[in-house]
């Protein structure tokens, strides 16, 4: 695989403040979609048509490698999965609301809001974060997986994060990921996880500099 940057395929801007200092600290150059002159299209919002997140995150990165021309491209897909949902909402975790007219904190503010009504009532609050993390290159494709495991609360704790972290409440640090900074977040996240494996699976890639 080339030395050249890799393009960071997401329009998320919660991911790219977690995702842009991890690589930048394990000593990967990236670039976001902007920055390689990709300007959103109305069909990068069926991307995510798929049942399982692998599929998902594979379908974004092999779309944006064709569309940069080749460039080595890295996606994710990730979500929320929540026992008593019987894993919801998992791969519709971003458009679980249904309101397509929302995006940033104000979407995230009816996906919580939505979460907190189906759990009304619910004893069984545990749940778990998914995030699987592709990479689509000229000779190669890499997929893998972190779990993070924890609980749903009834009250949002926290400002840091976004999506469901004020309510996600992290068995391993017994708080939720909007109450730490983001090193100690990364650390036991699904996100972290994720990366970490996939940059561990590519043996031929050396940091830069």
């Amino acid at each position: 695989m080339s030395a050249a940057p890799f393009l960071l395929a997401t329009r998320s801007a919660g991911k790219l403040r977690e995702l842009r200092p991890f690589f930048a600290e394990s000593g990967f150059e990236v670039i976001d979609l902007n920055e390689a002159g990709l300007p959103e299209r109305a069909e990068e919002h069926s991307l995510e048509a798929f049942a399982t997140f692998e599929e998902n995150a594979l379908a974004k990165a092999r779309c944006f490698f064709e569309r940069s021309g080749g460039m080595t491209t890295i996606a994710d897909d990730s979500g929320l999965e929540v026992e008593a949902l019987g894993g919801a909402p998992g791969v519709l975790s971003k458009r679980w609301s249904g309101r397509a007219d929302l995006t940033g904190p104000e979407l995230d503010s009816a996906n919580n809001a939505h979460l907190l009504e189906a759990l009304a009532g619910e004893l069984n609050r545990r749940a778990r974060y998914v995030c699987v993390a592709a990479l689509v290159a000229r000779s190669t494709e890499v997929v893998e997986r972190g779990v993070a495991t924890g609980m749903i609360l009834d009250r949002p704790r926290g400002e840091a994060g976004f999506g469901y972290d004020p309510y996600f409440f992290s068995d391993e640090l017994h708080a939720t990921f909007a109450e730490v900074d983001r090193q100690t977040k990364e650390r036991v996240s699904h996100r972290g996880r994720a990366f970490r494996a996939l940059l561990d699976a590519l043996p031929n890639e050396r940091p830069r500099g």
